[in-house]
This record gives structure tokens, sequence and C-alpha cells, in this order.
């Protein structure tokens, strides 16, 4: 599979590059300053391009076979709205492209804890997280408004996602949030990039919301 990975730089992205080669697909990284990836692995091709220009983000995605959004603020000082820009522009983008498969890296704070109430808008839900988690919330709205022909995924992540082993051994819902036996909400970011290539691998959620967790 020929995949366009925008925001390959970033941890979550580092890890979805990784897997997606482990797995022997072809990995082209549309980077903003490549010199932010680094070396990149063997066999990753490497384009400039903004997110944020539709026209241009559609040449540059353009005969992959799916496009990965793995865009997001740089924290603690980044502006979550880049995320609202960034759905905007990759509805627009990947419309032009010819390219209508289009996963998503998105947030926990739209998923559900009890009918009709997200995590997001529970008390405990911590202050400063807040605006990122408002922001991926109207990005999801966004996807769930665009045009049938684009076949989008958003997956979101459990409400505790850091670096970790990766074990392959998870669950998978829609957009309810996952808990494990203590009643955590948790996974590393190597299995959520296990979660996202198998659902590049074999759709399950198209137009859909999914999460993983523990």
């Amino acid at each position: 599979m020929k995949i366009a990975l925008l925001g390959a730089s970033g941890r979550i992205g580092h890890c979805i590059l990784q897997e997606a080669l482990s797995r022997g697909h072809q990995v082209t990284a549309v980077v903003r300053d490549p010199a932010r990836l680094g070396s990149p692995p063997e066999g990753v091709k490497v384009v400039t391009g903004n997110v944020l220009d539709p026209s241009g983000l559609a040449g540059r995605v353009a005969g992959h076979d799916a496009v990965v959004s793995a865009i997001g603020p740089h924290l603690p000082d980044g502006d979550p709205q880049v995320v609202v820009q960034a759905a905007n522009s990759l509805v627009e983008g990947v419309s032009i492209s010819g390219t209508f498969r289009l996963v998503v890296v998105g947030g926990a704070g739209s998923l559900e804890v009890a009918p009709g109430v997200q995590l997001v808008d529970t008390p405990e839900f911590p202050a400063a997280w807040k605006p990122i988690a408002l922001a991926h919330r109207e990005a999801l709205a966004i996807y769930q408004a665009a045009d049938d022909f684009i076949d989008w995924t958003y997956v979101s992540p459990s409400a505790l996602i850091e670096p970790g082993p990766r074990t392959g051994s998870f669950r998978v819902g829609t957009n309810q949030l996952l808990t494990d036996a203590k009643g955590e909400s948790r996974i590393s970011m190597e299995d959520y990039a296990v979660a996202l290539v198998d659902e590049l691998e074999k759709p399950q959620f198209v137009r859909q919301q999914m999460t993983v967790g523990y």
C-alpha cells in the first residue's frame, strides 16, 4: 500500500511511520520542514507540503492508496485550532486528489463515558487539555459532514496515550471510551499505531469514529 503520511515528525506520527514500514508499505512523509524529520528511515520518500494548502496537498497525496494525518499542535504552546484548520483542508484536498481513503489521528475527548456524555464535558476533565480536546471534537464534526466519497476514519486514543511497548494486544471500539479492569483508559503510542495500520489494511470503521485501548 502507498501511504501519504502527514505529521510524521511527531511522536505518534513516527510510530505510525515505523509500523507501516515494518509491514512493507510504501510511505511518503509530507512535511512542512524536512529538517524536523531528521534522517528518515530507508525507503521513506520525503516531500515538502503544507496541510493547510488544499490544492498543494492534493498534488502531494495524489496517486497514493491512503492519506494518514497525524497533524496536531506543537504542545504545550501550539494553537489547538490547527486540527480544525487541517480538517477543513484535508477534506478539500483529499477530494481534489482522487485518493479518497483518509485516516486521522483524533482525540479522546469526544468519546462517550455515558449515553450522550462525552469525556471532555465531564467535571474531572483537566482544564489544561480542554482547548485541544474541543478542537479535536470540532474537527470530527467536519469529517462527519464530509461528502460521501471520502472514506474517512477518525481514530481516537484512550484517555491516556504515551510511549510504551508494542504488545499487539488491545481492544477496539467505536465512540465509547474503553477502560480496563482497573477502570483506567490507556494505550501505548506503539499499539495505537498497530490499530491504525490494521484499519488501513482491513477497514472496519469507514466513515466512523473508532477507538483503541487496553
